[in-house]
């Protein structure tokens, strides 16, 4: 399924892992990385950002769209890579939680993609399409 070269892959999951580090996770201790990977080679990284109020937390994955946008990116997401674990050690593929899916939906459909969703493990890569993670999903185009 992949279409990513296994350099680019690498360098894919090596950002996610990067982006953990530096995951504020006070409370769960479960670490989370992502990176997005877009048609110019551009990586864009996120890290969860957990709040004593449970539901301002951020997961990783909102917060990598939202440097993205910030940063002018509309468009053309290849490929995501998620990672976490207790205390940054990775065990378990981690998949992105379903606001995740929506989020990362909302920004590849302004680009009209599919993007290639990587949930790493220790040992394992677990390759799926978001589409296969979020089926029948909505954003603008059905909302009208």
């Amino acid at each position: 399924m992949s279409a990513l070269s296994p350099e680019l892959r690498e360098a894919l999951v090596a950002a996610a892992r990067s982006a953990a580090e530096s995951a504020y996770a006070p409370y769960s201790h479960f670490q989370v990385g992502a990176a997005l990977l877009f048609e110019d080679g551009v990586i864009v990284t996120g890290a969860n950002v957990e709040n004593a109020s449970y539901g301002l937390s951020l997961c990783a994955e909102t917060v990598a769209c939202a440097i993205a946008s910030h940063g002018g990116r509309r468009g053309g997401l290849v490929a995501v890579a998620v990672l976490g674990g207790p205390g940054g050690q990775v065990a378990a593929p981690v998949t992105p939680c379903g606001r995740c899916r929506q989020v990362l939906n909302e920004l590849a459909g302004l680009g009209g993609t599919d993007p290639l969703v990587l949930c790493v493990g220790a040992t394992e890569i677990l390759e799926t399409r978001l589409s296969v993670l979020l089926p029948h999903a909505f954003g603008p185009a059905q909302l009208g």
